[in-house]
This record gives C-alpha cells, sequence and structure tokens, in this order.
C-alpha cells in the first residue's frame, strides 16, 4: 500500500469514528456526514445513502433523517466500533471473563484474568492475559461484534480460551468424565454450555459451572 492510499484510508476511519461518536453522543456535525459520503464515493461505494446524502444541501435535511442517512452511511462503510469506542461492548466481555473464570481452577489455574484492549488493532480488539502474565490470543483478537450478546460473548470467550490453551500445552480440556471426551464450548437454547459429543450430544456443564462437575485441580 503507498502512502497516500494509507493517508486516504487513515482519513476515511477518522470521519466514520466522528459520525459514529457524533450519532452516540447526539451531536452528529451534518457536514461530518457529506464528508463520509464524499469518502465513500470516491472508493466507488454509489449506494442510495451515499448518493442522497452528497445530492443534498445538508442544512436543509432534518436532523433525524440526516441521523438515520448517517448510520446507513455506517453501515455502507462496514464500520464497527471497536471497544475503545462501545465501552457497553467491553464491560459484556469483561461480565463474560468472570464467568469463565469460574472454570479455571477444574484446569489448575489459578488468579484472576483480565482482558486487555489491543490499540494495534482496527478495530480496537482484545485479548485475555492469565494472573501469570500468560497471553490467551488463540486465532487473533476477540471481534468487538461478538459482544453485543452476553451468550454469544461468553461463548466465543470460553472457545477462545479453550483453543488457546490447548494450542499451548496439546491437552485437551475439559474432559467429559463420563465418556472421556473432550467438550467444547457452544451455544445451545441461549445457554453458553461445555457440550460433550457422547451418546448423541449432552451439556456437561453451563460455562462457569465446571467446578460442580469436575472438581478444582491443584496443579497446572
Amino acid at each position: 500500500m503507498d502512502a497516500t492510499m494509507a493517508e486516504y484510508e487513515a482519513a476515511a476511519e477518522q470521519l466514520t469514528r466522528r459520525v459514529y461518536l457524533g450519532l452516540r453522543e447526539g451531536r452528529l456535525d451534518p457536514q461530518d456526514a457529506v464528508a463520509l459520503a464524499c469518502a465513500l464515493l470516491d472508493q466507488f461505494h454509489c449506494t442510495d445513502a451515499v448518493l442522497e446524502v452528497v445530492e443534498r444541501n445538508p442544512a436543509e435535511v432534518p436532523p433525524a433523517e440526516m441521523a438515520a442517512l448517517a448510520r446507513r452511511l455506517l453501515d455502507d462503510a462496514g464500520f464497527d466500533p471497536g471497544f475503545d469506542l462501545a465501552p457497553e461492548r467491553l464491560e459484556t466481555l469483561r461480565a463474560a471473563l468472570r464467568i469463565v473464570a469460574r472454570d479455571l481452577p477444574t484446569r489448575g489455574i489459578e488468579g484472576e484474568p483480565e482482558i486487555e484492549l489491543l490499540e494495534d488493532w482496527f478495530p480496537v480488539g482484545a485479548g485475555v492475559r492469565l494472573a501469570d502474565g500468560e497471553r490467551l490470543n488463540w486465532g487473533g483478537p476477540i471481534a468487538p461484534g461478538m459482544c453485543d450478546d452476553p451468550v454469544t460473548a461468553l461463548t466465543g470467550l470460553a472457545v477462545l480460551i479453550q483453543e488457546s490453551l490447548l494450542e499451548r500445552t496439546w491437552q485437551v480440556w475439559p474432559v467429559c468424565p463420563r465418556h472421556d471426551l473432550g467438550v467444547h464450548g457452544a451455544e445451545r437454547e441461549r445457554e453458553a454450555v461445555w457440550w460433550c459429543a457422547g451418546d448423541g450430544g449432552h451439556t456437561l456443564a453451563p460455562v462457569g459451572g465446571l467446578a460442580r462437575v469436575l472438581g478444582r485441580r491443584r496443579s497446572r
């Protein structure tokens, strides 16, 4: 990517952030929406919303209508706010980690894990760091978009932690004591569970409830 293209994309990114924050905080500047529409048009995004914004006089567009158009522009741009811009997503992820952390002692892992923001990703993603400093980052950063729904966030986080530990140690966890099979995080009937495929499939435990089934290990 040449410098001109990188600068152009950085400017477009800043426009999407300004429009998003303006909508979020109820202070959208119509000129930001116009600038974003022009940037999208330059990238050959000739959508209805883009054409409407560039063709109309922003002073004549009612604020509610301009806000609706701006939201469509963000959709056209494929904009997905990172954890830095959508703190409610970060709180959902942290709540999910507190639940998953209840299961870690069954793997011999003590201490409270933490969510850390990864500022060098766009949108800003997140990772998990254990109390001993180890990072669990299988598959890359946690995507902000998976944290709009608590069940989706909890299921995805359980899978990430499980696969990260497997990649590091080559030791399957958790294991169903009845079938001696490794289980995996899954969503069943709007609940995040540890799912075993034995005997046609069954829930070993809800995510966060492994200790009642497997007990606690002393060593890692």
